[in-house]
């Protein structure tokens, strides 16, 4: 393998099945673009309906193409990265994330980790399994927590090592007693006991790097063009606060659309507006198509119903929850 100060350095998104997962990666693609088209990095997009991807980004990145089910349904293809990866430092970041800046940095601090996540550790409690049992049944200490929304790895034996056997562990994922989500093995505590298990080490979060709305349900702020943003954890007894969330307020690297996230408005203007002018098509028309026909009418019908939701229930009672388009 090349010296770490000559290795190739890559980012991977899978986007797979659906038309809105590459939409996703394409928005997450036209991003990375923006702040890191004059880096030595290159984008990699895995997909198994290469022809959806615009000419435009195409040009400009590389795709991997694999067969339909090929990494498997849900969040199994997150177990293959070792396969998928190209030689070098590899950042997969999922593909409803848009990033605010350049990577080189991000690069550097995880150098020489041969498997690796943003995260901390946890010995105890719920996460998705009672940790507690699991430690002891493997004899570990702990296990590092974090969001899957970014993984590491630096192409070689060990990482080759620590993913088989995350896909062995994927095989006993009931039988371990991991909880599954969406009714299927997350990726996270498999990935997280397997790291564990070859003595691989999270970057510890310190909130510069990734964050999400439902972290911080106190509101954001974003602006990919010029790579402003905020998140807000509000303070305890505030009800909206998160006591599992360390931070208060962050500004990351990357934001991590969860959910319905890609649905609302900021999300949708900012991809519009990345877009063209990604296209050299920024001009003050489509900044006022931003505003008054993506931002303001949503904008305008979340006010009307915080003012009669209260009326509304107890005429109606609570609305049925919206079943996710990304099931």
């Amino acid at each position: 393998m090349l010296a770490n100060r000559e290795m190739s350095r890559n980012v991977i998104t899978i986007a797979t099945s659906k038309k809105l997962y590459i939409d996703m990666a394409v928005n997450l693609a036209r991003s990375f673009i923006w702040w890191n088209k004059d880096l030595d990095i290159t984008f990699y997009i895995v997909t198994d309906h290469a022809e959806l991807i615009p000419d435009d980004i195409r040009q400009q990145i590389k795709t991997i193409v694999i067969k339909p089910g090929e990494l498997g349904e849900g969040f199994s293809s997150k177990l293959h990265l070792d396969l998928l990866a190209p030689p070098g430092q590899t950042l997969f970041i999922d593909s409803d994330c848009l990033i605010f800046g350049p990577l080189t940095e991000l690069f550097e601090r995880f150098k020489g980790k041969s498997v690796s996540v943003l995260g901390n550790y946890v010995s105890d409690g719920e996460w998705f399994g009672d940790i507690k049992k699991i430690c002891k049944d493997f004899n570990i200490q702990r296990m590092p927590k974090f969001n899957g929304g970014i993984y590491y790895l630096e192409k070689g034996e060990t990482a080759d090592q620590v993913y088989q056997t995350a896909r062995e562990i994927e095989q006993k994922y009931d039988e371990i007693g991991f909880q599954r989500l969406r009714n299927r093995p997350n990726d996270e505590v498999i990935m997280s006991l397997a790291m564990q298990l070859h003595g691989m080490e999270p970057l510890i979060d310190d909130g510069t790097v990734m964050s999400d709305p439902q972290a911080c349900p106190g509101g954001y702020h974003i602006d990919v063009l010029n790579g402003k943003r905020w998140l807000l954890n509000p303070p305890a007894p505030h009800r909206l606060h998160q006591d599992w969330h360390p931070f208060a307020r962050v500004e990351p690297l990357v934001v991590h659309f969860l959910g319905t996230y890609t649905e609302h408005y900021p999300y949708k203007r900012e991809v519009y507006l990345l877009e063209k002018a990604l296209k050299d098509e920024l001009g003050w028309m489509e900044k006022i198509k931003a505003k008054l026909i993506i931002e303001y009418p949503p904008r305008l019908t979340a006010a009307f119903k915080d003012m009669f939701r209260s009326t509304y229930h107890r005429l109606f009672g609570a609305r049925k929850v919206k079943v996710s388009n990304r099931i």
